[in-house]
């Protein structure tokens, strides 16, 4: 009888629990539901407007990122150039030799010319003009045409030929503490845009090897390079163009040199002359302006050595004197 009714006093009890604890261990758990089965909420307004600003937001990030390098190539473009000059050697470019170095400037050249039959030429800006550097290893150079007036003998005016770029790529280089030395490769385009008198009428590519070696106060800086017609070949034929400086330095300032300036045809109305001009001069700077800028001046005279005067078929050498005036300012 007591067994019985514990029994009866017991079974309610289950009957209750029962159910919670059959709910408990078969309802499926929110967490248990997989990802792609779930039911997406439904967006608020602060979802909706997230949403919206997400994309603009890393398409600005974009943006800015693209814009950072380029105000930065130009922000940096000084310390740039400062040390790709700092890392070849510090010498002075000579009057007609074209450097090896690397050089940011604005150039400015003047030559009076005088040829074997009488007639002067006065070259305005001799096709020099603005040099930068706008790599650790390269130059480029963009340069106007040249202006020339002939007179006394078959007078004329007009511009030369445009040889509007010219590309440097430095190769090796050390500066005065590291070996002073330096070997670079030229590549220079001239239009046949002229005026009629002037003018070769062809394209003219100029590919170049420079070199220079410094031993203290003095160095030598040379060029091997020829000039290949695109047109009238059987006129002008190729030219090789070899140009060495000796040059030194005295004086902070100063710095006397003397240039040889041989061409020599092959094919074309010079076929196989060889003309070879003498440059003395005198180069004096980097003067302080203001700033970065360094003043630079200098001037020569060049006379022909050979071939001896011809007028037949074209005239050889293509001038007999001229004095060259340079001014520059480096920065």
């Amino acid at each position: 009888m007591r067994l019985t009714a514990i029994a009866l006093l017991a079974s309610p009890a289950l009957i209750l629990t029962a159910p919670a604890m059959a709910q408990t261990t078969t309802a499926p758990s929110a967490t248990a539901v997989p990802a792609d089965l779930a039911q997406p909420a439904t967006p608020t307004a602060q979802m909706l407007a997230q949403a919206d600003t997400a994309a603009p937001t890393a398409a600005a990030t974009a943006t800015q990122t693209y814009q950072d390098g380029i105000s930065g190539y130009f922000a940096n473009w000084f310390a740039r150039s400062d040390a790709a000059k700092a890392s070849q050697p510090h010498w002075m470019t000579p009057l007609v030799t074209v450097t090896p170095r690397l050089e940011q400037e604005v150039r400015y050249d003047q030559l009076w010319q005088h040829t074997g039959t009488g007639a002067n030429i006065d070259q305005y800006d001799g096709g020099k003009g603005l040099e930068l550097i706008p790599t650790d290893t390269n130059e480029v150079l963009l340069n106007p045409p040249a202006y020339l007036n002939r007179s006394v003998k078959k007078p004329a005016q007009g511009y030369a030929d445009w040889g509007f770029l010219t590309v440097k790529q430095r190769l090796a280089s050390a500066n005065e503490q590291d070996g002073n030395y330096i070997v670079t490769a030229f590549l220079g385009v001239q239009a046949p845009s002229g005026d009629a008198t002037f003018t070769n009428r062809a394209w003219i590519v100029t590919p170049t090897i420079a070199g220079g070696k410094g031993w203290g106060d003095f160095d030598i800086q040379s060029t091997l390079g020829i000039q290949i017609p695109m047109s009238q070949a059987n006129i002008l034929g190729t030219a090789y163009l070899w140009n060495t400086t000796f040059q030194y330095h005295a004086f902070t300032y100063f710095w006397p040199e003397f240039e040889t300036n041989v061409t020599q045809w092959s094919g074309g109305l010079r076929n196989g002359k060889t003309q070879v001009m003498l440059t003395p001069g005198l180069i004096l700077g980097r003067f302080d302006l203001f700033g970065r800028a360094k003043g630079i001046i200098g001037g020569g005279y060049q006379f022909a050595v050979t071939p001896k005067l011809t007028t037949e078929p074209v005239l050889t050498p293509l001038y007999d004197h001229a004095w060259i005036m340079t001014a520059r300012v480096a920065f």
